[in-house]
């Protein structure tokens, strides 16, 4: 029934989707025609085949790479209604080892754009302030400082908030982006009628023209201005799992249409006004708005750029999760601030894209600027979507000639506007490549570190835990040793239903015998579906020793602390295991004692043989780990007494170290030859 209902649009749906999907390219027409001007050497360089040139690219990138790839194809690739990179990959990921790499390149890109977009959009819409007059002759905001200390504040307002959870603010979001479409395209249209001539834009011939044409100064690097217009795209795939496919769908046609006809507008301004001097920033969408509007639009232009900022963080994320989840990324604290489904926030995550957009916005200064480092990231993520995607079709077996043409065609295009980014780079391009980089090199060092630990450890790692069922139940029931907890549970993987890491068992048995009632072994098994929640149990006829698999969708939340109570009910009420009656307690007729958590975590033994590079990915995977936060907020068990403990992580093939023991003659000799070295 859920499937269902997501596939129909609905009214309110509609609404929704307006708010949350197209926030980041809804803001384009604030900064793209701008962009594509400057970029010619400005309003008096421009000619008439230039702006239709321009705005024809500009319709036909969104139409092939929003419309076509994303609305028409991209959306059908959905992992139980859930979209973006992540999903996709889930897909897809037996098919090839190889694939997880383009699913870690594009998800550190789209982590990057996280921390531009806030940057971009706010700056853009207070530069509107700039330079105009209240009152007689007053000038609040007469200089680009003042624009930059708007910003930061505006933005260190939004971060600041994200602890209280979006879920009452939110619901605001899909008028005023319904308003703000409405907006655009009423404005656009206006000025558009004075000259119906730029409808000629329509052609892609004038789009393939302006590219091999004299008067195009900046040559195929204009590509890298175009492409502004359709960031955000990535938004209507991520973001089908919370507003449904049917209501993207419907509602990208009333977005599309509001959008060209600003571009529409801005161009014929553009074209009317060849002579105009400004002493403030130069935007023909501020310019072809009357003055006695050009302040509530400002206005306007600012919450839209707000709210944008907004779905950008909140995917941030949300991504986050996700990759945890696929073990992309070290665990870290999430903070769930409110009862809907899908509302989350981690406050590492906050905190470092707070810093990285500020630093942005203080760095360059101007949104012209910050256009130069905005939009590389996201070709990247485009051509690493474009690859996932021909290798669904190939897994839904669409003809193999269709899968190449797809791959052929979309590839060429995310490659010429990703080289035509590059152009940027000295300009401001080096920022966006350099934070997806450090996200990608974090990943990559996460999940291959991890993928080597397991592989070198080796099968001396693990052993039977049903071989030890008759020692943990003897000492569950020996009064000799003091009751450590009434559940002892241990967050270990259990492999094959059996094998266990000898650490736990050493914990129990070896380092100090931890008597209880009931030992749990759990295991957090991350399934290719969103939002599972299942659990299977063996007990190995016993009472007392409990292997838990936990199976939840790689969106669900990890509460295991919830759960894990919830099975105990269960495994009581149908006598799997005995009642845990409680003499001492607020809770009358309670029967589940208390829960002791332990989690081990490891630590590079002196003792580990691995060499060069495996060596340092183990070590800066452990050394990510110690950063990260504490691990028993990775399964929601931050108010749970949990203990955590260390033990040595040895890799590779052991070699025996041995002491000689030294006969007592000898060893008389050799103190003798001491105190004679003494005196010397």
């Amino acid at each position: 029934m859920k499937e269902k209902t997501r596939n129909r649009a609905t009214a309110a749906g509609l609404l929704i989707a307006i708010g949350i999907v197209y926030g980041d390219i809804g803001t384009s027409p604030l900064y793209v025609m701008k962009s594509i001007v400057e970029g010619n050497g400005g309003i008096g360089h421009v000619s008439r085949d230039f702006i239709i040139g321009s705005i024809s690219l500009v319709l036909w990138t969104v139409t092939l790479l929003t419309t076509l790839q994303t609305v028409v194809i991209a959306l059908k690739a959905t992992n139980h209604g859930e979209g973006g990179l992540f999903a996709l990959y889930t897909l897809v990921r037996k098919c090839a080892k190889w694939l997880v790499l383009p699913a870690l390149i594009g998800g550190a890109a789209i982590l990057a754009d996280g921390t531009l977009t806030p940057a971009v959009t706010v700056t853009t819409a207070v530069e509107g302030l700039k330079g105009i007059e209240f009152g007689a002759g007053n000038v609040p905001v007469s200089t680009q400082g003042m624009v930059i200390t708007i910003t930061v504040i505006i933005l260190l307002i939004l971060f600041g908030i994200q602890r209280m959870g979006t879920s009452i603010i939110g619901k605001a979001f899909g008028p005023i982006m319904f308003i703000w479409f409405a907006f655009l395209g009423i404005m656009g249209f206006i000025n558009m009628s004075a000259d119906w001539s730029i409808l000629q834009a329509i052609n892609p011939y004038y789009a393939i023209k302006v590219l091999f044409s004299p008067y195009n100064k900046a040559g195929l690097a204009i590509l890298g201005s175009i492409f502004l217009a359709t960031t955000g795209a990535e938004a209507l795939y991520s973001d089908v799992g919370h507003v449904g496919k049917a209501n993207i769908i419907g509602s990208w046609p009333f977005v599309f249409i509001c959008l060209a006809l600003n571009y529409f507008g801005q161009g014929v301004w553009i074209l009317n006004n060849p002579n105009y001097h400004t002493t403030g920033d130069f935007n023909p969408f501020y310019e072809m708005i009357p003055s006695n509007l050009r302040l509530a639009a400002i206005i306007l232009a600012t919450i839209a750029a707000v709210i944008a900022s907004q779905a950008l963080i909140t995917g941030s994320f949300t991504l986050v999760a996700e990759a945890t989840g696929l073990k992309f990324l070290p665990r870290m604290n999430i903070i769930y601030p409110s009862t809907e489904k899908g509302q989350i926030y981690i406050p590492a995550v906050n905190k470092m894209i707070c810093v990285a957009t500020i630093a942005i916005v203080l760095l360059f200064r101007t949104s012209a600027h910050m256009e130069a480092a905005y939009g590389l990231s996201i070709t990247i993520s485009m051509l690493a979507t474009t690859i996932l995607l021909y290798e669904w079709l190939v897994v839904k077996k669409v003809h193999p000639i269709w899968n190449w043409i797809f791959l052929i065609f979309f590839g060429f295009l995310d490659i010429m506007f990703m080289l035509s980014s590059l152009s940027k780079f000295t300009h401001g391009g080096y920022v966006s490549l350099i934070i997806a980089g450090v996200i990608g090199i974090v990943m990559y060092i996460w999940f291959y570190g991890n993928k080597i630990r397991d592989k070198r450890e080796g099968r001396n790692a693990y052993v039977r835990l049903d071989e030890y069922i008759d020692m943990l139940t003897a000492l569950s029931h020996d009064e000799d040793y003091p009751t450590y907890a009434t559940n002892l549970v241990y967050m270990a993987k259990v492999k094959y239903n059996k094998f266990i890491k000898r650490e736990i068992l050493y914990s129990i048995l070896d380092k100090r015998p931890k008597r209880a009632s009931a030992y749990w072994f759990v295991t957090v098994n991350v399934t290719n579906e969103p939002f599972t929640a299942e659990y299977a149990v063996n007990t190995y006829g016993t009472k007392n020793v409990i292997n838990v698999q936990l199976f939840l969708g790689f969106k669900q939340q990890q509460r295991v602390n919830v759960y894990l109570r919830q099975i105990v009910h269960d495994l009581i009420a149908d006598g799997t295991i005995e009642p845990q009656p409680q003499e001492y307690t607020t809770t009358p007729g309670r029967d589940v004692g208390d829960f002791s958590f332990v989690i081990v975590n490891d630590v590079i033994s002196p003792q580990t043989q691995l060499r060069g590079y495996e060596r340092w990915l183990v070590e800066a995977r452990v050394g990510l780990q110690n950063m990260s936060s504490n691990p028993a907020s990775w399964f929601g068990l931050d108010f749970a007494d949990t203990v955590i403990e260390r033990v040595p992580l040895i890799l590779g093939n052991q070699h025996p170290v041995g002491i000689k023991r030294i006969p007592p003659k000898t060893f008389e000799k050799l103190k003798r030859k001491l105190r004679t070295e003494d005196k010397l």
